[in-house]
């Protein structure tokens, strides 16, 4: 399955598109960060680590997910 990672700092954003049921949940919480029209059209820079995860937290069709990265 086709899957996007945008990082920001310790945590990167997955985006799976094929899950995407365009609510634009996304899009209203944190138009900052979530725009259609640009490319890419996710910039997790443009919010803190905790606003992502609030966010990612209510899409309802899991297109996004995030993890926490870990230093090797």
């Amino acid at each position: 399955m086709e899957k996007h990672e945008y990082i920001n700092g310790n945590l990167t954003v997955i985006w799976q598109p094929q899950k995407c049921i365009h609510s634009t949940v996304c899009v209203k919480m944190l138009p900052k960060v979530y725009n259609p029209k640009d490319r890419p059209w996710i910039k997790a820079e443009n919010a803190s680590v905790q606003e992502l995860q609030n966010q990612i937290d209510h899409c309802p069709s899991g297109a996004l997910s995030y993890q926490f990265n870990t230093e090797k």
